[in-house]
Formats: structure tokens, C-alpha cells, sequence
């Protein structure tokens, strides 16, 4: 979610003209010149409990110590707010972006509206779609290689929010401005020397080729406006082309867990990693995106293309089984490294395998403490899935690798706990990551007091109490140095332990109410840690008389490794003036550290 990063009180201080001393009005955010596309904006700031504090002559609360976070409109454009106290003046300009394309003056397209905006390339057939911001009532085409495409004036749309909306209750979508021009058209398999479009069935003169089994590039797009007589043309930024079928590139993951998502771009929604090795042809490019075969994209810099094979196909027959200590592994013996996702449920765990036909007769798998019955299907001619079920809904991890080109799937076993008199964690690794650290401060109080700090101070805490209980605790650090976030999530996967918390506490996104939002926040993203955040959530709240914020399915760094039940905890806010001041009180931290380690006692015990 989105933090208050790197706030640096060293910079207010120098753009300030007032020399700030420690009883001093102090304004840690927004930073000078801050610039957001939010309708609205907190200050989080503090000043002493004498005398009043006003912002733009509007009187603000406080807290008993004088700690503030009040909220204010911001139109389009500068915004300047004059903060007082007694004396003392701080003036602070915000910058408010608007967050549509803006119409254009005269005969124009917007700046950066034409799409494609980056190369793309797509099958014989599928649409090839292209948009433009326009003023109104002109007339917007696109000619590609010889062939006029009529972009026709889009009906107003909705503008979906942020994702990080769901976080302050304004996940609502707003009208989007008028002026979008949009028209598609596709492309036929080319005959031999020529190449036809659906429209009309027109030939293109510029897309001529030597057989169909090449790819045809179309080049560059040239966008046409005309309005009052007067005519503009443009040129696309991205080139087109259609690809062949059959010359399809072969693409294989070369990194540990290649990315895979629902689109091309990093604000499409992540799908099961694929395992280093794995296989799949290349059915669609944008821009350094490539589209894989069974329906997800991955970034071209994870992969290599593999010069002169055939698109992956495989079969599988037997499927094998090996028990190891806290481990049952099954082998999917292949011919090639197909792609494959997972599905975690109540009491069961799916495996789908794409581009797999069967040919299974024979399936060992003994009395196993973990799975009480392996189901499988053909789902269709080229998707075959393994549906595991569970002795027991709680489910502890798993890894999904590829040795050469036989597909292991490693099940963990529940963690056994050695019920030592007084030590109830005996037996019981848990890895706890300490926040941000190092040049990531994370969010800020409103006395400049840094998130990484507080995460380490009741992450230190809540180890000894866990060491004390017999638990083997690993700490992904316990100084203030850099630990950047692959390297958190490699310790959780090289520790196995049987639980991994991430200690964080939170701020909002800039249309948030810091003055009123506040309490306990767990966040979780496989169904295996689902009930852990429950449940921790509940304790707290209920054993400290904590609000709460809620519990949240969330794809962060830290809730997504799959070794083990992983949580991320929002502790606390460090935006709010009064739940701050509970955050930073050392006896409070020693309590909620001791809460902490009950509620995980508990929590094991539970689930036995």
C-alpha cells in the first residue's frame, strides 16, 4: 500500500524560513512543492500543546500532545497552505495533477493519448485496436499500411479508482471526460505475396510478403484529425505487427519465479509464478511484454527466446510420490517444462498443467499425513488438473520447481510443537521482518519519529518474548540497514518457517482521513494465511481494546511467498495524531509485543 516514504525533516527545515527547534511547529507532510492527483491532502505535523494551531485561519485539533493530521480540499493546480502556531509560519505549496487527459486546444490530439503507444503484435485475426483524445466533433482516422481505420467518438466512461481506494472508503468510479476516439479492425492469415484486411477486403499494397509463414509488419500507424477544415497527422509511437502461426517463438523463463499477470504491464494482477525452465509459446506482444499460450503475459527481460522450437506440448503418464521429513513431494514427470498455476481451497490444493494431455493409467500415493486422496481430470484437450485433498483446512506452504523437466510439487507437513513445560513454542521457526530499514523509512509520525524504527523496536521485543516461549526465531534484520524486499522474501523461502510475520505500522494514500482512521490491519494473499490473519487481527483487537481496521487480501512483497502462512501486520497508524502517541509509548509496545506472542500461542494451538 501506499506510504509516506522518505520523509526527510531536514528538508522542511532548509525551505522553511523559520529554524525549527525542538518545541517548534513542524510539518513532516506533505513535503514542500508536493505534487498528487488527490482531491484532497492531510498534514501530519505536531506543534507544543500551548496555543493553537491554524491552517489557512482555520483552527485544527489536536492531541493532548499537540500532534495533528487534518485534511483540506485541493483544487486543480497550486495550492498554498499558511500554517501557524503562535509566532511561527510555514507556507507549503501542493500541486494537484489531474489524473484525465486534458482536452486539447485547437486542432490536436492530447499529448500522449494515441494507442497503441507501443509496439504491438497479435495473431491473423484478432482485433488491433486504436484510441485518441480529440476535441470534440472532429474527424479521427488511422491509416496502417495502406488501409484507412474511422475512429468514432466514445460514449463517456467511468474512470475506475486506484486500487489503493479500497484503503479509505472512496473506492467509487468517477466520469471520465469526453473526447476519446476508438475504432478496431483485424487482420486476415495472408495468402501467398498478399495480405487482406476484413474491412472492406481491401489488399494492402504496403504489406506485401513472400509466403504466409512469415510475420507481416504493418509499421507505424499515422493518425488523421480534421476539424474546421483544417487537417493534422500524427505518427503512433508503436509499430504493428501480425504474427504467423506457424512460426511462433518459444519463449522459457530464466529466473527462479517468472511473473506472470492478467495483462501486459505491471498494474495487471499476478498469476501463479512460473518455475524457472518453464516453456510457452508466444502468442501476442506489447512492448516488452510478451503473451504466452495458455492466457498469461510475462516481461521478456524474465525470459529467452528459444531459436527454432516447436510450440510446448506434452504428455504425462505416471505421477509419483515421495515422502520426506515435514515435506511430501509428487513428481510430474514431462517431456517438456509446461506452465502451471495452483489453487489453494478450503481442505484442497489444485494443480492445473497447460499444454498436458494425459495418458494416465497408474497413480501411487500411500497413507499420507498431509493428503488424503490425489483427484485428477482432464479438463480440456490441452489442461490437465491434480486436485489434492487435505486432511486438514489449515495448509503450511508449498514450492512449485522444475528439475530439468520434471515438475516437483512440495507439499509442507503442519509444524511439529514439542509441548515443552512453559516453552508452548518449542519446535516452532518463525521469521519476523522488521519494516522497511536503512534508506526506506517508511511512513512518518507527525514528529518527524520513522515507521522503520518503531517496526524494529516491537520486532525486537516480540522475539524475546518468542524466544522465551522456545519458538527459533529468524529476523530478516535487527539493525537499521537496507534489506531490499527479494531479499526478505528469499529468507522465508530458504527458513521454512511455520509462520512469517512482517511488522509494519500504517499511514494512508493522500485522499485518506488521517485524522480519523485508525486501529489493527493484517493483510494476506495465499489462502494458507488467511486464517492466521483472522485470527491475529481478532486477538488484538479484542485483547488491547485496539480499533480496527480491518483484514485484507493484499499483493504485497511480504504476504506473497508461499514457503509458509505469510501475514503482513499494520500495527498501528503513525498518521494519527492520538493512536501515535499509544504507537511510540515504550509500555505500550512491551504489552502489545507480549500480546502478540499470546495471540500466535493461541493461534497454533487453534489449529491443531
Amino acid at each position: 500500500m501506499k506510504k509516506v516514504l522518505g520523509l526527510v525533516v531536514l528538508s522542511l527545515i532548509a525551505t522553511s524560513s523559520v529554524a525549527l527547534a525542538d518545541s517548534s511547529l513542524l510539518v513532516v507532510f506533505p513535503q514542500p512543492n508536493y505534487q498528487t492527483s488527490a482531491e484532497k491532502i492531510f498534514f501530519i505535523g505536531t506543534a507544543p500543546p500551548d496555543g493553537k494551531v491554524l491552517i489557512n485561519g482555520k483552527l485544527i485539533n489536536r492531541s493532548k500532545d499537540g500532534h495533528f493530521s487534518p485534511s483540506f480540499p485541493l483544487q486543480l493546480g497550486e495550492n498554498l497552505f499558511t500554517v501557524r502556531h503562535n509566532n511561527q509560519t510555514l507556507q507549503i505549496k501542493v500541486t494537484r495533477q489531474s489524473s484525465q487527459p486534458e482536452l486539447p486546444q485547437g486542432v490536436a490530439f492530447a499529448k500522449g493519448s494515441l494507442t497503441p503507444a507501443v509496439d504491438v503484435a497479435r495473431l491473423p485475426g484478432e482485433l488491433i485496436c486504436f484510441s485518441a483524445v480529440a476535441p470534440p466533433n472532429a474527424s479521427v482516422s488511422v491509416n496502417i499500411a495502406n488501409q484507412t481505420v474511422a475512429l468514432a467518438p466514445q460514449p463517456q466512461q467511468v474512470q475506475l479508482p486506484d486500487n489503493l481506494a479500497a484503503l479509505t472508503g472512496r473506492n467509487q468510479p468517477t466520469a471520465q471526460a469526453a473526447g476519446k476516439y476508438a475504432g478496431c479492425t483485424t487482420v486476415r492469415q495472408p495468402e501467398p505475396t498478399v495480405m487482406s484486411l476484413i474491412q472492406g477486403n481491401n489488399i494492402i499494397s504496403g504489406a506485401v510478403v513472400a509466403d504466409a509463414n512469415q510475420e507481416i509488419d504493418l509499421g507505424q500507424p499515422q493518425f488523421k484529425l480534421i476539424l474546421n477544415g483544417k487537417t493534422i497527422t500524427q505518427p503512433g509511437t508503436g509499430k504493428i505487427k501480425i504474427l504467423s502461426p506457424a512460426q511462433l517463438q518459444v519463449a522459457e523463463v530464466t529466473i527462479d519465479a517468472g511473473v506472470a499477470r492478467t495483462g501486459p504491464s505491471t498494474d495487471y494482477s499476478r498469476l501463479t509464478p512460473l518455475p524457472k525452465g518453464t516453456q510457452a509459446t508466444v502468442t501476442g506482444k506489447e512492448g516488452e511484454w510478451l503473451r504466452l499460450d495458455y492466457g498469461a503475459w510475462i516481461n521478456s527481460k524474465e525470459t529467452r527466446i528459444l531459436q527454432g522450437a516447436v510450440p510446448p506440448r506434452t504428455i504425462i503418464r505416471s505421477v509419483g510420490y515421495r515422502r520426506l521429513p515435514g515435506t511430501t513431494e509428487i513428481v510430474f514427470p514431462l517431456e517438456i517444462p509446461v506452465p502451471a498455476s495452483v489453487q489453494q481451497g478450503d481442505k484442497t490444493f489444485t494443480l492445473t498443467l497447460y499444454n498436458t494431455t494425459a495418458q494416465t493409467d497408474i497413480i501411487r500415493l500411500d497413507d499420507d499425513p498431509l493428503i488424503s486422496r490425489l483427484d485428477w481430470q482432464q479438463v480440456n484437450p490441452g489442461q490437465v488438473q491434480y486436485t489434492f485433498n487435505l486432511k486438514k483446512a489449515q495448509q503450511w506452504g508449498y514450492e512449485l520447481r522444475y528439475e530439468g523437466t520434471t515438475l516437483v510439487l512440495a507439499l509442507r507437513h503442519p509444524p511439529t510443537i514439542e509441548h515443552r513445560r512453559r516453552q508452548t513454542l518449542s519446535g516452532i521457526k518463525i521469521v519476523l521482518d522488521p519494516g522497511h530499514g536503512g534508506k526506506e523509512s517508511g511512513a512518518s509520525g507527525p514528529t518527524g519519529y520513522l515507521e522503520k524504527d518503531v517496526n524494529l523496536a516491537v520486532s525486537k521485543l516480540l522475539r524475546d518474548h518468542l524466544v522465551k516461549l522456545g519458538a527459533t526465531v529468524v529476523m530478516t534484520r535487527d539493525v537499521d540497514k537496507d534489506v531490499s524486499l527479494p531479499e526478505r522474501q528469499a529468507i522465508i523461502s530458504q527458513e521454512k518457517p511455520a509462520i512469517a510475520l512482517s511488522i509494519h505500522y500504517n499511514s494512508l494514500p493522500d485522499n485518506g482521513d488521517a485524522e480519523n482512521t485508525k486501529g489493527v490491519g493484517m493483510f494476506w494473499y495465499h489462502p494458507q494465511a488467511h486464517n492466521l490473519a483472522v485470527f491475529m487481527h481478532n486477538y488484538l483487537v479484542k485483547k488491547l481494546n485496539r480499533p480496527s481496521y480491518g483484514v485484507f487480501w493484499n499483493n504485497l512483497a511480504l504476504t506473497r511467498p508461499a514457503a509458509a502462512p505469510s501475514v503482513l501486520m499494520e500495527l498501528g497508524f503513525m498518521s494519527n495524531p492520538n493512536e501515535f502517541e499509544w504507537v511510540t509509548n515504550p509500555q505500550e509496545q512491551e504489552k502489545l509485543a507480549k500480546a502478540l506472542a499470546e495471540g500466535i500461542v493461541e493461534w497454533f494451538a487453534s489449529v491443531k
